[in-house]
């Protein structure tokens, strides 16, 4: 397992000190010094400026890279590693920054992916064509572009779900359910009417009863590709996730909790998850898309939901898990420190413990100091697609955006 993580030598809590801005900037930034210290006792004010002035080096470079190299075309037009993923990362430096060329290349962008997609068969925020009309909905309102909000938003209602669709979060049901979401909270609630939404909802309570019942053990079990997932992307977590947004019935409720809490019952010793049903003997994976991240979001949710300790307990203990082994040679959100590093700030918005808070901090760090430098020497792995939002450094750019504020840090396209 080691060969996946970097070892997590960072202390446990470093206390912020009082020195000088430009005296923690020279000696932060120092060629060749080991400027992670420095960088964990900087005040955090000053260190949010480091990392916004990152972030948005990094969202330039990425926009060149996937946008202004590429001819202006999507040859992979999704969120997840596409183009969409770019248009994602500049409406976050547009609600971070207030500028409006950020807002105007995003929409430029979503109209090259809306071109891409429309022949499309996925339906998702993160693969399909639901996110490309949900964020150009979104940026075409915050513009004040009424005829493009138009367009998209009648074009999303023109989605139609094949019968045959998973109820996973990348490519199924609650993929497409937390597009909806996402218009819900930034165009009003009422823009995807409930009644609509509900019939999504049955199916995936439908899909999973009869399958729990099959396995008579867990009230709802699902299945992508002959697998039963537990993790975020494809499985369990990600699925409950979503369902926690919907309207559901007191006995769906019901069957969410007890869906956790099989999941609880059944995690490793470690604290860390099973990949699937299936593989309960591999405690291997600490990624977002499967293990303890993604799961620990998912709790921290239900957390908040539900009001029980034993959900608050378990997301702690699944923490842990990302601290000590949660360094891992990869950049991104999906399976990388970057993505890590938001249960951190979740658990942080949660209970206010300034221990996650420098957490989340010293994940940032790290890549702040080190990640370039480690993928350069091949000593982590860039991404299959290295600007992207979700494998790449795209993710790394919405993270220190993220750390600007953390009380409001949002994991992409999973927190609403």
């Amino acid at each position: 397992m080691a060969d996946r993580f970097f070892p997590n030598t960072m202390p446990q809590f470093v206390p912020e000190t009082g020195t000088s801005l430009q005296h923690q900037e020279q000696e932060a930034l120092t060629i060749g010094a080991d400027s992670l210290p420095s960088l964990l006792s900087m005040p955090y004010a000053q260190l949010a400026e480091l990392l916004k002035r990152a972030a948005l080096d990094l969202k330039e470079t990425i926009a060149v890279e996937t946008w202004g190299l590429s001819g202006q075309r999507a040859r992979d037009f999704t969120l997840y590693c596409g183009l969409l993923g770019t248009a994602f990362l500049l409406l976050k430096s547009h609600h971070v920054t207030g500028n409006a060329n950020d807002l105007a290349l995003c929409s430029h962008i979503v109209k090259a992916c809306d071109s891409a997609s429309l022949t499309s068969r996925d339906v998702t925020f993160l693969c399909g064509r639901a996110g490309v009309c949900a964020i150009g909905a979104v940026a075409a309102k915050l513009r004040g572009d009424d005829e493009s909000l138009r367009y998209y938003l009648a074009h999303f209602q023109k989605i139609k779900l094949p019968k045959n669709l998973p109820d996973e979060l990348l490519y199924g049901r609650v993929g497409f359910l937390w597009a909806c979401l996402f218009l819900n909270k930034h165009l009003g609630q009422g823009t995807i009417p409930s009644a609509y939404t509900r019939v999504v909802v049955d199916e995936i309570i439908n899909n999973g009863r009869a399958m729990g019942r099959k396995m008579g053990r867990c009230p709802l079990m699902f299945e992508w590709y002959g697998e039963k997932y537990w993790g975020a992307a494809h499985g369990l977590a990600g699925i409950m996730h979503v369902l926690m947004d919907m309207e559901l019935k007191p006995d769906e409720v019901e069957d969410v909790k007890g869906t956790l809490k099989y999941m609880i019952h059944n995690r490793f010793p470690s604290g860390n998850y099973p990949a699937s049903e299936d593989d309960r003997k591999r405690d291997v994976l600490v990624h977002w898309c499967h293990g303890a991240p993604g799961v620990a979001l998912t709790l921290v949710k239900a957390a908040k939901h539900f009001g029980d300790k034993e959900f608050l307990d378990a997301a702690i203990e699944a923490a842990e898990v990302v601290w000590n082994r949660g360094l891992l040679k990869r950049v991104g959100i999906c399976h990388g420190i970057s993505g890590n590093a938001y249960v951190f700030l979740s658990l942080y918005q949660l209970t206010k413990d300034a221990k996650y808070l420098y957490r989340a901090k010293a994940f940032a760090c790290f890549l702040l100091e080190r990640a370039h430098k480690l993928i350069s020497q091949g000593e982590m792995h860039g991404g299959d697609t290295p600007y992207s939002l979700f494998e790449g450094q795209g993710g790394m750019s919405y993270l220190f955006f993220d750390m600007i504020d953390p009380s409001q840090s949002k994991f992409p396209a999973y927190e609403l």
